[in-house]
């Protein structure tokens, strides 16, 4: 009979109008179309914190429940407070904001399987994006049925944090990865993933959201290995041994602030020089450098930098670099680094690299609602360049991922979700497969997609709709790095740990 009487007395009405209001205010959220996943997700989150505080509010103020049992109720609450710090830790966010908590004790172990005899290597992949710094490998046939033809480990090991890829060539392996107070430069062994040499330098860049470590992808040319840090040292090392031939700040040599995110450029060869983008003033947003000695050559253009790396590209006729800056796209002069034409972009939270799709034309995208545009490029009769859309839409929203083009089509991660979008007229062919804010690199006619969940899968190249052939479980955790394929050797990577797999190919 007692119990009854208290039950009478319990104040439940706040608690059902608390959990109410928390689903209509979820239900608004979500039930819209959004183009920003991120800012749909950060709300829920708000609401969730701020229907937990009115939960405790309502519990310990105003349910009337009697002091013993409150009592009973924050000792619960602060043990599972405790349990939880004691047990698990955010490692970072997804790109979708959404927090990446693991077990505190989680850690990797280096794992060899049977060791190739001879390096079987079709080609090399010694930049950002591969040999043509486009993410397309052409004359690589897949083996797509990974079923009858499965990936072979060569090896798995645990890294030093950064979001940098590999850049290999012959049997070198090289990456970039943080280790405590020190940013290194780390060369690997292809076959067997031992490690050869390491560079430090003193530096550690931080960010609750962007994780810690580098982000720029090494670049490998003839017997030299180029990179650039988060916080601007550019690196200039001997392949063989990783002895420093020359460095430089292009942060301290520009006056450029350092960025949010990190610098996140990843160096390009051109000639004699090695071409960056500090995003310094006084035209020294983008600067190119004596690949040999160090020497400033020339700087060009004022905007900050964005998280972008320059590439060589040919439109209008003209030879050219283009880059994104912040709220920006541009060319550069390749040989005096001015400034040959520049188009607006509406924010500066990108990282995917314009795509030229063709002679005169370049598809630009990135995330937060933003969406895409095709830009084309015109030369007058005095052989001046400008820049002007021919469509803009949010139909591909590419926030991680860098797109590519094949045959009129573009694909890439729209918020996640893989979509095929014609170039002419920017209307979606199809958008399906959740992958996350991954990475892809297109080999023939295949999709190689490295999933931000740590899968490697294949998907056809076709507008004719969405047709995943084979998928890999390879890393664990959230995976931003891009994936590695110097045929028939996928190397992937994390900020905790790096695999090799071997591929089988087609008979050409």
């Amino acid at each position: 009979m007692s119990n009854v009487n208290i039950s009478k007395t319990i104040r439940w009405w706040p608690c059902y109008l608390i959990g109410l209001l928390i689903t209509i205010a979820i239900l608004i959220i979500w039930i819209p179309d959004s183009a920003n996943r991120q800012v749909q997700v950060m709300k829920t989150m708000g609401v969730g914190l701020v229907g937990l505080v009115f939960t405790l509010i309502w519990f310990f103020a105003f349910s009337r429940l009697s002091g013993k049992i409150r009592i009973r109720g924050l000792a619960i609450f602060v043990i599972l407070l405790v349990l939880t710090a004691s047990l698990f830790e955010i490692r970072g966010f997804t790109g979708d904001l959404i927090p990446n908590i693991a077990w505190r004790w989680t850690s990797q172990s280096f794992v060899s399987a049977d060791i190739p005899d001879t390096l079987n290597l079709q080609t090399n992949y010694a930049q950002f994006l591969g040999p043509n710094r486009n993410a397309i490998l052409t004359n690589i046939h897949l083996q797509p049925n990974w079923e009858q033809h499965p990936p072979k480990l060569l090896w798995r090991k645990p890294v030093g944090e950064g979001w940098s890829a590999f850049a290999i060539s012959n049997r070198f392996a090289i990456t970039q990865e943080q280790q405590g107070e020190e940013e290194t430069v780390v060369c690997y062994d292809l076959l067997t993933g031992h490690e050869k040499w390491r560079h430090k330098n003193t530096f550690r860049y931080q960010n609750p959201m962007a994780g810690v470590g580098p982000r720029a992808t090494p670049t490998i040319s003839q017997n030299r290995v180029y990179t650039v840090g988060a916080m601007g040292m550019l690196n200039c090392l001997d392949l063989e041994t990783g002895q420093k031939i020359w460095s430089r700040n292009i942060l301290q040599d520009t006056q450029a602030e350092q960025q949010e995110w990190g610098l996140s450029c990843s160096p390009l060869i051109l000639d004699d020089k090695v071409i960056v983008s500090p995003g310094g003033p006084n035209n020294q947003s983008l600067m190119a450098y004596n690949k040999n000695t160090g020497e400033i050559i020339w700087g060009g253009g004022n905007k900050k930098a964005g998280n972008s790396s320059p590439n060589l590209v040919t439109l209008a006729q003209i030879e050219q670099i283009v880059i994104f800056n912040n709220r920006q796209v541009a060319g550069h002069n390749p040989t005096s680094g001015k400034v040959l034409w520049q188009h607006p972009w509406p924010n500066s939270q990108y990282v995917a690299q314009p795509v030229p799709v063709s002679n005169d034309r370049l598809f630009v995208s990135s995330g937060y609602g933003v969406g895409c545009q095709l830009i084309q490029i015109e030369k007058n009769e005095h052989g001046d360049l400008s820049a002007t859309t021919l469509w803009k839409n949010n139909r591909l929203k590419a926030k991680f991922t860098n797109v590519v083009h094949k045959d009129g089509y573009i694909y890439g991660l729209d918020d996640g979700i893989l979509v095929c979008l014609d170039v002419e007229t920017g209307k979606r062919k199809w958008k399906r497969g959740r992958y996350g804010h991954g990475q892809l690199i297109l080999v023939d006619n295949l999709l190689l997609i490295q999933t931000e969940h740590g899968d490697v899968v294949l998907v056809d190249a076709t507008p004719n709709g969405h047709n995943e052939r084979a998928s890999l479980p390879v890393l664990n955790n959230r995976t931003w790095n891009n994936p590695t394929f110097a045929a028939p050797y996928l190397l992937v990577r994390n900020d905790q740990e790096a695999a090799c797999y071997e591929l089988a190919l087609q008979n050409n």
